[in-house]
């Protein structure tokens, strides 16, 4: 009951985003309009409202650990320290990162992103949280932001949390910047740490796979959020061994989650048996990285959790204003 790859950011989302006034068409106008514009709109109030609100409702659905990739333009310096304090006050072991990114504020926006990490792996003492090295996704960053990337989680004996392939549109940028594919771009810059995550992987194929495998990287799985995005079916992963679940935002409800998985694997057509072990896959995926340490604590009492529900509506609404007033 681990959530592999998650975004804690996104936990006020169903008390009513609104709709972006021009419906996006594809998926880099569905993170244009509406993740990316949520990212931007957050402070300190409304993401520990959303981190509070998400990890509540995980324990009680029963999930027992978080990855969690969080970006928050606005909100960079400090904002580890806002999802991991909700965490430990709430019994919720997790491990956390901040997906590093050029997309609002180039090399220095990415700079910061990488520095929030650092900051975070080395003063981070808290019993049931631990750091990564996170890149958003390689289509949002430079060569250097992912050199810099990996040359910093070398240094600090950890791993990268990154999304890769999730859609066409992150294969032809590595294309048009003279790379073979996504994955040829994290080799050339030398990237592929053992042990890291690698988010999605919709768009992959065989021998980025055994590159992937050979590395000795973990692959997460996102099936509801990859059938809300209408990005595909991630079928290469039925040769990959070491495959997880994640919900990328969505609640972590991780039954559901691998409700959602079988019913995709079956139509089609994936390794029915490779698919039902995903969910537990976690285990061994979150293991390998948080080592030792407290279980989670178990659901909150119902009175404590109405209030941070209420809290959430409120920072809610006042984080639906600045969405809107975002070009």
């Amino acid at each position: 009951m681990i959530n592999a790859h998650t975004h804690l950011y996104s936990g006020l989302a169903p008390l009513g985003m609104p709709a972006p006034a021009t419906p996006p068409a594809n998926f880099v106008e569905i993170l244009e309009r509406i993740w990316w514009r949520l990212d931007r709109a957050l402070d300190a109030p409304s993401l520990r409202a959303s981190a509070e609100l998400y990890v509540a409702d995980a324990l009680a659905f029963g999930c027992r650990g978080l990855i969690d990739h969080h970006e928050s333009p606005n909100l960079i310096e400090g904002s580890l320290d806002v999802i991991a304090d909700v965490c430990e006050a709430l019994g919720m072991p997790a491990i956390l990162c901040y997906g590093a990114t050029e997309r609002n504020g180039g090399r220095d926006e990415a700079r910061r992103g990488l520095a929030e990490c650092e900051r975070f792996i080395r003063e981070n003492k808290r019993a049931r949280v631990r750091g990564l090295v996170g890149l958003h996704a390689s289509f949002t960053v430079s060569d250097e932001t992912i050199q810099e990337a990996a040359d910093l989680a070398r240094s600090l004996d950890t791993v990268l949390h990154v999304h890769v392939a999730e859609d066409l549109a992150d294969v032809e940028d590595a294309r048009r910047r003279g790379y073979a594919g996504v994955i040829d771009r994290l080799i050339a810059n030398e990237a592929m740490i053992p042990g890291s995550i690698f988010a999605h992987g919709v768009h992959l194929d065989r021998v980025e796979i055994r590159q992937i495998e050979s590395a000795g990287i973990w692959m997460v799985q996102n099936p509801r959020s990859n059938q809300g995005n209408r990005v595909g079916y991630p079928s290469m992963l039925a040769f990959c061994e070491h495959v997880a679940l994640g919900t990328d935002g969505y609640p972590a409800e991780m039954r559901a989650e691998e409700a959602a998985l079988l019913e995709a694997a079956a139509a089609a057509g994936d390794d029915m048996a490779r698919a039902r072990r995903r969910l537990a896959n976690g285990d061994a995926l979150f293991a390998s990285l948080y080592g030792e340490g407290p279980d989670a604590a178990g659901p909150v009492g119902a009175a404590k959790h109405d209030e941070i529900r209420a809290r959430a509506a409120t920072e809610a609404r006042a984080l639906w204003e600045r969405m809107e007033a975002i070009e």
